[in-house]
């Protein structure tokens, strides 16, 4: 999947990611990384580096990882072989850096709290599917698809409206598989710099927004293999279906060993898939439109 910003490999030794174009301070991957490097968390390309000039982020310089490959083709070549074995390992490392960021440090002393009436997750759910409603456009098979199931994806998302005391933490922000580097080491999470499809929300959201994006990027990397690699809808639905089971197994028993089980509000994981999907279909709308058919295969496959 294409990427918004750029990224320049300086002697193999480290990576400059270049914000294309700069990003007005205050930016949250700066803080994120400082935080995580604090608390112990070293499942991440190691951070050496911010540039910044005028109120703006220019640039993060990182450790570079050798031979390392991101989630959109580790994961697709995991889908075309049918292999999920990968899924519980990623399932334990979103929980490991979940633990992570609720955990207090001098740059986020308090990164946990409680949520309000659920009122702002409502909107800004609704408000993505107006507007992937209104940029998938009504002239062609999906804009016609997407505008006859909008109540059914509409009444999906009602839960955001009471969430209660849900807890709110610090969390990716734009947890998908491309984030996921695979290197020579293991696993590493890359790109604290929040969602490109959202602009003002607030740092600490419920960690099932990060949970359901993860897990629908998996059905998405089915998606990919399905389209460039020739591999059987049928077959890598069913791939899709198993990782995503073994993934939220993994995150939920290790998220409990942490000490944090009471962090995820499970209920909330279908709405955040459901409001995804629709980030997915604005991202392909602003940034790659071939990119729609990974979105609109997985609702397609969920409401039939």
């Amino acid at each position: 999947m294409d990427q918004t910003n750029h990224s320049v490999v300086v002697g193999e030794r480290v990576v400059v990611k270049w914000f294309t174009p700069p990003a007005p301070l205050p930016q949250p991957a700066p803080d994120v990384l400082a935080h995580l490097a604090e608390v112990g968390f070293t499942a991440t390309a190691t951070p050496y580096a911010a540039l910044c000039r005028d109120g703006t982020l220019l640039a993060l310089v990182t450790a570079y990882l050798p031979g390392a490959s991101d989630g959109w083709r580790w994961c697709v070549d995991e889908a075309a072989a049918g292999r999920t074995a990968f899924a519980a390992e990623l399932g334990a490392l979103a929980a490991d850096l979940h633990a992570a960021l609720a955990t207090p440090s001098t740059t986020f002393p308090h990164p946990v709290r409680r949520a309000g009436d659920g009122g702002d997750l409502a909107a800004r759910a609704e408000e993505a599917l107006r507007e992937a409603l209104a940029l998938t456009g009504e002239d062609d098979e999906d804009g016609r698809w997407l505008r006859e199931h909008a109540e059914a994806l509409r009444a999906g998302l009602a839960p955001l409206a009471s969430v209660g005391t849900t807890p709110l933490a610090r969390i990716h922000g734009d947890l998908h598989v491309g984030q996921i580097l695979r290197w020579r080491e293991g696993y590493a999470v890359i790109d604290f710099d929040g969602n490109p499809t959202v602009t003002g929300a607030d740092a600490c959201q419920p960690l099932a927004r990060d949970l359901a994006q993860l897990t629908t990027s998996l059905e998405h990397a089915g998606q990919v293999a399905v389209r460039r690699r020739g591999a059987d809808p049928l077959a890598t639905g069913a791939w899709a279906a198993e990782a995503v089971a073994s993934l939220e197994e993994a995150y939920l028993t290790r998220l409990t060993g942490h000490g944090h089980a009471g962090l995820l509000e499970r209920s909330l994981l279908h709405p955040f898939e459901i409001e995804q999907e629709c980030r997915e279909l604005i991202y392909a709308a602003r940034h790659l439109p071939r990119w729609r058919y990974a979105p609109m295969g997985v609702l397609r496959s969920r409401y039939r």
